[in-house]
């Protein structure tokens, strides 16, 4: 018994728009070949120039996350990546006609929906893991976000506004199999009416509305359905967290502690470790028997997860 790689069944498209651009955008998620990993591909440019979803393609931190190479680039990924992750898709193409990925809801809960269409199925290459074996940090005055040793994948999530629906909020999880569809996916992206402006005047957010995003003023979420969770500001930054954790290239195995961190902090402290060899271990779960396999499972998260042959 083994534990592989996985890809989709099938080509899988939507169409939506894109939050800052505010214009159409046209997203085809198609199967990829084993150690691919996600690979983005403008489709709307001469030679349909490709990307590398990976920490060392991240060319922008501000708003969202931003991948590039040899002057192209494509932003907001960080959601589509999130489902990705969570579902444990190893490889995968995704072809944009934009420099943005739609916005959809403002969650990843409908590339969840798109992803389970497609279907997922195993591959004949092994999947590896990124087993932690020494704590790495990067602090930046009273935000930091860190990474320990640790049997499966653990975040731990706090985030403080002057706010009164957010204020403080703090959020920790062991993921398995129904963790992040459940409790992370539907989770939806924020923001303040007081911005708005602001942002409208330098080209962004022109794609943003209540439907693409929870929105508060000074006192209240301006949502007529309200919040789908009582703390769903803090579970969105989780889901931001597993979309830019999906760049490092191959789950983690590790414990992971983030106070006020965002898309920048994150990817430093992703860069970090990649850098140091002491801090990571490859690993390649094989059991050998099938009792073997329940304990081996357990260990894993759910993006973690594969399909076992």
């Amino acid at each position: 018994m083994q534990i592989y790689q996985r890809t989709l069944k099938r080509p899988v498209a939507c169409t939506g728009i894109g939050l800052h651009s505010g214009k159409k955008v046209n997203l085809c998620l198609r199967p990829a070949a084993p150690d691919t990993g996600v690979m983005f591909k403008r489709s709307d440019l001469a030679g349909a120039p490709l990307i590398p979803g990976d920490v060392h393609h991240v060319m922008a931190t501000s708003m969202c996350t931003t991948v590039g190479k040899d002057g192209v680039s494509i932003s907001t990924v960080e959601h589509l990546l999130s489902a990705l992750s969570g579902l444990g898709v190893d490889n995968v193409l995704v072809e944009v006609d934009s420099p943005e990925v739609p916005i959809m809801d403002g969650s990843a809960a409908p590339f969840v929906f798109l992803i389970k269409n497609a279907g997922l199925t195993s591959q004949a290459e092994l999947r590896r893991f990124y087993m932690v074996k020494r704590e790495v940090s990067i602090t930046d005055n009273d935000k930091f976000v860190k990474v320990a040793p640790a049997r499966g994948l653990e975040v731990n999530f706090t985030i403080e506004f002057n706010h009164p629906m957010i204020r403080h909020q703090a959020l920790g999880l062991r993921f398995d199999e129904r963790t992040y569809e459940k409790d992370i996916s539907r989770a939806r992206t924020f923001g303040f009416l007081e911005d708005r402006e602001r942002l409208r005047a330098a080209n962004l957010g022109l794609g943003g509305s209540l439907d693409n995003a929870v929105v508060v003023d000074k006192y209240r979420v301006l949502n007529d359905d309200g919040l789908r969770f009582p703390d769903e500001f803090v579970r969105h930054k989780v889901l931001d967290f597993i979309g830019d954790l999906a760049l490092v290239g191959r789950p983690v195995l590790g414990s992971f502690t983030a106070h006020k961190s965002g898309h920048a902090l994150n990817n430093q402290l992703f860069r970090k470790f990649l850098d140091d060899p002491q801090a990571w271990q490859l690993v390649t779960p094989a059991p050998q028997r099938a009792d073997e396999l329940a304990p081996l499972e357990e260990m894993l998260p759910a993006f973690g997860r594969a399909v076992v042959a």
